[in-house]
């Protein structure tokens, strides 16, 4: 497989109110950065990087959020397919409200918090819901699906939004189907990013992948941004303010790290073997097979047991 190279850009969030200039902003910020470091093949930005609310008062920022959501099949999603097309890279402009109309399976509608992806020809290649909102303080409904996307030959990358990191079932279950690099877009605002850059580092090491955790930033957010590798080393961590990290992702040293194991010592996708009793879980009434536990891709992993 190829090597990916990813461009992480720490940025306070735009405005929600006019959508017209919040694309606007995000095209000569992706021409910029890009102008600068021309090698980027993938570009990810915070967490609602298009839907901040910061300038009006707290009391009235849940509605509009809701407001500003829009459909995935609407004109603001297609521009910015459009953005990664004109580029030719992966884009991951963070996420966004994303409306769902009344249907029979919601009456009323839905309101997400929504990962998007785009491949370099302006696909909307992912799409994700996130799936632990930081309650009470997010209006957005619950997404129930975990969501990875494959690169096209650079490897597969596992959509995870700001407080999923918290839940280390989350990154088990996108590294289990098959993702080497976890997205992590956040936006953290209150004083715990320094837990989540130790949660970084462990989702890293405990899964063998590696994590892109991409923060606002300040005043807005508490930025560093941190990249960690699949044996939990800190590749790039960025200060509070607006700047961007590059780093080459590599997915054979990533499948090389989960052969030969963590500092040539853990093998922890290898753990169990043909034979070995099934471990009960009992808090999610299910169990861990054998037969059923390395990550997908994997030569151990076999394919029936999906079905």
């Amino acid at each position: 497989m190829s090597d990916l190279r990813i461009g992480v850009a720490q940025r306070a969030p735009l405005p929600c109110d006019d959508q017209t200039d919040a694309l606007r902003a995000l095209r000569e910020d992706v021409a910029e950065t890009l102008r600068k470091h021309p090698d980027i093949q993938m570009l990810v930005f915070p967490e609602m990087h298009l839907n901040g609310t910061e300038h009006l008062p707290e009391a009235e920022r849940p509605a509009a959020l809701e407001q500003a959501a829009v459909a995935l099949d609407s004109d603001f999603v297609r521009a910015l397919g459009e953005i990664a097309a004109e580029h030719g890279i992966w884009l991951c402009p963070g996420s966004l409200g994303e409306r769902v109309a009344p249907s029979e399976q919601h009456p009323e509608g839905d309101f997400f918090n929504t990962q998007l992806l785009f491949d370099p020809a302006g696909k909307l290649r992912a799409s994700y819901r996130k799936m632990f909102p930081w309650r009470p303080f997010e209006p957005h409904t619950p997404g129930t699906e975990f969501v990875v996307a494959d690169l096209d030959g650079a490897g597969v990358a596992g959509m995870s939004i700001c407080y999923d990191a918290w839940f280390p079932e989350h990154s088990r279950q996108i590294v289990w189907l098959g993702a080497d690099v976890v997205l992590n877009i956040v936006k953290t605002t209150s004083p715990d990013r320094e837990q989540e850059l130790v949660l970084a580092r462990a989702n890293a090491i405990v899964n063998q992948c590696t994590v892109v955790s991409v923060n606002c930033a300040g005043p807005v957010g508490r930025g560093r941004s941190i990249v960690v590798g699949p044996e939990g080393f800190v590749l790039a961590e960025a200060g509070i303010g607006e700047e961007t990290l590059v780093v080459t992702v590599d997915p054979d040293h990533t499948a090389n790290v989960r052969e030969r194991g963590t500092m040539f010592t853990n093998r922890m996708w290898d753990q169990l073997k043909p034979g070995d009793a099934e471990i009960p879980l009992p808090m999610y009434n299910g169990k861990i097979s054998p037969a059923n536990w390395a990550p997908r891709g994997t030569q151990s992993f076999d394919s029936t047991e999906m079905e």
